[in-house]
Formats: C-alpha cells, sequence, structure tokens
C-alpha cells in the first residue's frame, strides 16, 4: 500500500472528486456538479499554504494517475474550555475512497495522517460526522459519540 502524503494544490481536483463520491454514496447519485468547480477553487487556495489550517492527506493510485483516497480536516480556534484549554477543535470532513479501492486500509492512513497532523498543532479536540459505514473506521481510531445535538440554519 502506498503511503499517504500531505494534499497539494494541484490534487484539488482530484480530492474534489472523491467528496462527490461520498456524498453519492450516502445521498445517492447526483448528476448537480454546479458546486465543484468554487469547491476546487477554495480547496486549492487552503492548500496552497504550509501554514494553512486546513490539510488533506491523500493516497495515490498505483495504477493509474490520480488519488484512490482521502481526508480533509481543519482547525477551528475558539476561547479555551475546561475539556479544551486553547480552544482548538479540529473537523475532518471529506473522508473518500474510490469504491474499486475500498477495503485496503487506505482511509484509516489518510485519516492517521490527518490526525497526526492535528497532535503536532495542539489540537484538543477533534470532530466528524459519521455515516453508518465510516462509523466502524472512526471508534477503532478513539472517537465517541457525542450528545451534542447538531443544529443547522441555511442563509
Amino acid at each position: 500500500m502506498k503511503q499517504p502524503r500531505r494534499a497539494v494544490p494541484q490534487d484539488a481536483e482530484e480530492v474534489i472528486r472523491l467528496r462527490k463520491v461520498m456524498i453519492d454514496s450516502y445521498v445517492g447519485p447526483s448528476t448537480d456538479v454546479t458546486w465543484m468547480p468554487s469547491a476546487i477553487a477554495t480547496l486549492r487556495g487552503r492548500l496552497s499554504s504550509p501554514d494553512s489550517a486546513w490539510a488533506a492527506f491523500v493516497v495515490d493510485r498505483t495504477e493509474s494517475s490520480g488519488l484512490a483516497a482521502c481526508a480533509v480536516g481543519i482547525i477551528e480556534y475558539r476561547l479555551g474550555s475546561p475539556g479544551n484549554p486553547l480552544g482548538t477543535t479540529g473537523h475532518v470532513f471529506s473522508v473518500a475512497t474510490d469504491p474499486d479501492m475500498r477495503r485496503r486500509g487506505l482511509s484509516r492512513a489518510c485519516m492517521r495522517a490527518l490526525l497526526g497532523w492535528f497532535r503536532e498543532r495542539e489540537v484538543g479536540r477533534v470532530d466528524l460526522r459519521a455515516s453508518v459505514e465510516g462509523a466502524p473506521l472512526y471508534a477503532s481510531l478513539g472517537f465517541v459519540q457525542t450528545p451534542d445535538p447538531a443544529m443547522r440554519l441555511t442563509l
């Protein structure tokens, strides 16, 4: 298995392609790709600085060009609290593996690399939302269910 590496701006298109694979896997296939150019531009910009609060770790395909898997995360800086004195919170999103590359440990490898990046930056807590299929992977890495109910307002 190839080792994960930190994504560079040139990987943005492939990471967003994998994000669509992930989204399609839990909401069903969609022909709406209008969001993708904006997402590619945003990610490309965020990956352009090594000091960015964003990072992505990817595994390259071995038999062809492109990526096989990825995990993306950001660091949010908030006021400290009893459970998180520095106030740093990592958020994991866009953990995806191409269907033909699954069950090889690629997402696990990307997640371990991303968690290492968070640790290097003294992130006190890491949050994510897990699909039913992804939950066992995250639980094996030490993630637990939280009592916090999520709420959202779309503006």
